[in-house]
């Protein structure tokens, strides 16, 4: 997602180059998130208030320059996405970080903390990542702010952000990826990160050219698991709250929910595909906690 913008508009999309700015941003990517929490909090504290305001700033330059246009066209469709499908693409947006946010939160100082950092980032810094993308559809026909600023022949500043950007959305996936390793296979989370690291490097390209519909499947498939990380903590609410909560190796029921979430909300074209899901999910797992308690 940097790398080859960056090779096409410097090097005329050579293969070779792309492919060292591959290697050397995975590597820095891998290794914020290698060395845990802190580098990430540091690479954070630089980016987003930089993405921030220059991603900001660049949107109102677009707005300007299309004397008018661009906020009319706000208020037409282009009738290439229902009104269903984008609040499928919103909402499973929305619970797909949702399932990532604990390992974050659980650094907070308090509960307060966690929740003022998470309604913040979800509201405002989700809410101005949309606003991104569709200044840039309008403006140059594009999907990020990047494009816009380039177009705005502000090159080295588009550079700056789309890199900061994608640093920050991949060192995140990667701690969450190798955590997620770590407790599946009972092993060191720094080794899971590091494997993790190589295995997203190598797919880079193929994700580049394939980004929507890979978004589409995760808008899927990650809200099953979402809901059902909710509907456990509420059904065994006292136990999180003790130390007498009894870790189960596989929770089948769980594992189930989360497969058959998944199918329905990418199979079925009725309704809302992530609360499809979600809806599928929560029937199993309920039906489990239900079925283990009686026991």
């Amino acid at each position: 997602m940097f790398a080859i913008p960056v090779a096409r508009e410097l090097f005329g999309g050579s293969t070779a180059v792309e492919w060292v700015l591959i290697l050397i941003a995975g590597a820095c990517m891998t290794a914020s998130a290698y060395f845990g929490i802190k580098s990430l909090t540091i690479i954070s504290y630089i980016a987003v208030p930089l993405v921030t305001v220059l991603g900001t700033v660049a949107m109102i330059m677009a707005v300007k320059q299309g004397d008018g246009t661009i906020v009319d066209q706000f208020a037409k469709s282009s009738g290439s996405l229902t009104v269903i499908g984008g609040a499928g693409l919103a909402i499973g947006s929305f619970v797909s970080g949702g399932t990532a946010t604990p390992n974050f939160t659980r650094f907070a100082k308090n509960g307060k903390q966690g929740t003022i950092a998470t309604v913040v980032a979800f509201f405002i810094g989700n809410s101005l990542m949309f606003f991104f993308g569709a200044i840039s559809y309008i403006f140059v026909g594009g999907n990020d702010i990047f494009e816009v600023m380039i177009r705005l022949n502000l090159f080295y500043l588009a550079i700056l952000v789309l890199g900061l950007n994608i640093w920050t959305t991949n060192d995140n996936a990667l701690y969450t990826a190798g955590l997620g390793l770590a407790n599946i296979f009972n092993k060191r989370k720094k080794p899971m990160v590091l494997i993790s690291g190589v295995i997203g490097t190598l797919l880079s390209v193929w994700l580049y050219y394939n980004f929507c519909g890979w978004l589409n499947i995760l808008n899927c498939t990650l809200p099953p698991v979402g809901i059902i990380l909710v509907i456990s903590y509420f059904m065994n609410k006292k136990a999180y709250d003790t130390d007498t909560f009894k870790i189960v190796t596989v929770n089948w029921f769980a594992v189930v929910g989360v497969i058959l979430g998944a199918i329905v909300a990418n199979v079925v074209t009725w309704g809302i595909a992530s609360i499809n899901g979600m809806a599928v999910a929560a029937v199993c797992y309920v039906i489990g906690e239900l079925v283990h308690k009686n026991k």
